[in-house]
């Protein structure tokens, strides 16, 4: 209909070009992101290269006695096990692993689907976009969580704990994914849905022409 929407504002707005200004906010904007999909897998990869230093690196170093004692995820995940916090262990790998690997896999699921027609419905793909659009802020749960443990256990000489190179590489990480889930343009799936009937219609039509 030649129409588009503010991201600021909301505004509709009649578009006379491909980018322009918003009349109210004053704030450029396009129809469509530009190199939604190039922007997204840029954003991923990053993501998963800040993975690997991120679950190498340790975490947070304890200090006892003076005593530095460093700790990866893995690491602080058995620590906790070890005492019997079970409950904090696997909220700790549901942050740490589950949600990042999670939300990397499901970018990926999505860029794909929107370059070629899937068998998933436009509304899966929809719900599973929402997901990994909702999983980007629960995965900083791990470095509140060791700010928290540093903020607290602080008792000087005695013990003391402090984050160590891998939380920023894990920062990093989430902040990445989250810049991703925003770069992707979810009507691409719509686009790649709409593409389907036609690629199966001049399929059967190729076939009918060769059986002739």
């Amino acid at each position: 209909m030649g129409l588009g929407c503010c991201p600021c504002c909301h505004k509709v707005v009649k578009m006379q070009a491909e980018t322009q200004q918003c009349p109210r906010c004053h704030r450029s904007f396009s129809v469509r992101k530009i190199n939604s999909l190039s922007h997204t897998f840029a954003w991923t990869i990053a993501a998963l290269v800040m993975l690997v230093p991120a679950n190498l690196y340790p975490m947070m170093i304890y200090y006892t006695l003076g005593q530095p004692e460093a700790s990866t995820i893995l690491e602080g995940i058995a620590t906790f096990i070890q005492f019997g916090m079970y409950p904090v262990a696997i909220v700790i790998f549901i942050a740490s692993f589950v949600v990042p690997l999670a939300k990397i896999i499901g970018l990926f699921i999505l860029m794909y689907h929107a370059k070629r027609a899937s068998k998933l419905t436009v509304k899966q793909q929809g719900q599973l976009y929402h997901i990994v659009e909702f999983l980007g802020p629960w995965s900083m749960l791990d470095v509140f969580v060791v700010a928290i443990m540093a903020a607290v256990v602080n008792l000087g000489f005695l013990s003391s704990i402090e984050a160590a190179k891998g939380i920023t590489y894990f920062g990093l990480m989430v902040v990445f994914t989250m810049l991703a889930a925003e770069s992707f343009d979810a009507r691409l799936l719509w686009d790649a849905q709409d593409q389907k009937p036609q690629t199966d219609d001049s399929q059967s039509q190729l076939n009918q022409a060769g059986s002739r």
